[in-house]
């Protein structure tokens, strides 16, 4: 069973990927702010992060730069899933190491198969 970290604050899309991801295939962990989601990653080591870029406390930017530099957590794979649709978001979503970047609002299908290619 894969654990995948959802890191969002936004309550309705942690509904929408808690019943997206409902199978025994993946185990789900939540995350409400960017603190919150540093501690459960350092604590949890889940296989995938889907991470929110805007996020109170600390955006998700600077927790995949964070996760990223840190010898425990640097493996850890990182979807940026967001509502900002710029280039210039998107590549420095990659530059700071992100496995890949998900536009909201999002089809439950399409975010299933981008976790499978992720993942494999």
């Amino acid at each position: 069973m894969k654990k995948i970290m959802l890191a969002d604050d936004d309550q309705t899309i942690r509904l929408l990927v808690n019943a997206t991801l409902r199978s025994d295939a993946y185990e789900l962990i939540e995350a409400s702010d960017g603190e919150e989601a540093l501690t459960l990653a350092r604590q949890e080591l889940p296989d995938l992060i889907l991470l929110d870029v805007t996020m109170p406390k600390v955006d998700g930017f600077e927790v995949c730069r964070r996760l990223k530099a840190d010898p425990k957590t640097k493996d850890i794979r990182i979807i940026m899933l967001t509502a900002r649709t710029q280039d210039a978001d998107r590549e420095q979503g990659e530059t700071l190491g992100a496995d890949g970047y998900f536009t909201k609002p999002f089809s439950p299908l399409a975010l299933l198969g981008k976790i499978g290619e992720v993942l494999d």
